[in-house]
């Protein structure tokens, strides 16, 4: 016995309505709400600052391409090397903001490495202001005149370390934690 047209056209009408509602989930879900937790090369928003990590690499303290940035840099210990993180700070909001401080990594072991004190024109300076619509770094500053164009985060860590990847990048926000996974 044959469907009644009527049927029929209840049917597909309730299927466009579920597969609207579904499109509509979908696009509602894309980019509602920030992720905290995003790969090197992505930007991690924490509040009204945006940081986006320009290029993760070892610093080599007998080389003097890698001397200015390891300037007043910490003696390291044995079994360690300096990894430097390069990222750019954006303060998308309408106040005046700071770099947060701790940064951290973590390896896949759990194993926890707090950034080193270092003051230099490469730096990223804990508690540095950032203005309303302005970047860290700075225009005509070292950092940003750079070829890497990116304030830099100092670490010491042992040289195992990298057989625990990924490293994954912790940035302490308002209220939230975000992680960045680096690329190494």
């Amino acid at each position: 016995m044959p469907a009644h047209p009527n049927s029929i056209s209840s049917i597909r009408s309730f299927l466009l309505l579920l597969l609207s509602l579904l499109a509509l989930a979908g696009l509602v879900g894309c980019g509602a709400a920030n992720e905290t937790e995003v790969n090197e090369g992505e930007p991690l928003e924490l509040g009204d600052l945006s940081f986006n990590v320009q290029i993760t690499r070892f610093l080599n303290p007998s080389s003097t391409e890698d001397a200015a940035y390891l300037e007043n840099a910490p003696a390291l210990a044995t079994g360690q090397q300096y990894l430097a993180i390069f990222m750019q700070v954006d303060n998308k909001g309408d106040a005046a903001n700071v770099v947060p401080f701790p940064f951290k990594i973590i390896d896949t072991r759990g194993d926890i490495y707090v950034q080193a004190g270092v003051e230099n024109g490469f730096a990223l300076a804990p508690g540095a202001p950032v203005e309303p619509g302005e970047s860290l770094p700075g225009p005509e500053t070292a950092a940003r005149t750079g070829p890497i164009q990116g304030s830099m985060i100092l670490f010491t860590i042992p040289e195992t370390a990298t057989e625990n990847r990924p490293l994954q990048l912790q940035v302490p926000g308002p209220g939230e934690v975000g992680e960045i996974e680096l690329d190494l």
